[in-house]
């Protein structure tokens, strides 16, 4: 059974439509570099100014996608004394899977 609804997943998907804001969130669910080794918790968390990196986006910018895809439940934010932390929540990567390799059933 879905922990979201159909609103919910449809706020996530919207987010995920613009095209930074899926870059994002694929650097954020994804593992190092090809060929680099990292821990489990380095692949998931980055600093704001670390995501950013090479993305070609204004920090101002940066920050409201941020926002977006936090608002719509896919990430999880944390200030860490000067640096704000993201991070994907698991529950969530999972809740997606489930959903494209169940079909889709509205409730």
């Amino acid at each position: 059974m879905s922990n979201y609804s159909i609103d919910e997943r449809a706020q996530m998907f919207r987010a995920l439509s613009n095209p930074h804001r899926l870059g994002l969130f694929h650097r954020l669910t994804t593992c190092c570099a090809p060929g680099t080794e990292c821990s489990t918790a380095e692949a998931s968390q980055f600093c704001v100014g670390e995501l950013g990196e090479g993305m070609d986006i204004a920090p101002s910018t940066l920050s409201h996608h941020l926002k977006e895809l936090h608002r719509a439940g896919l990430i999880e934010m944390q200030r860490r004394g000067k640096n704000v932390v993201c991070w994907v929540v698991p529950d969530t990567l999972n809740e997606l899977a489930v959903f494209f390799t169940s079909g889709f059933t509205p409730e």
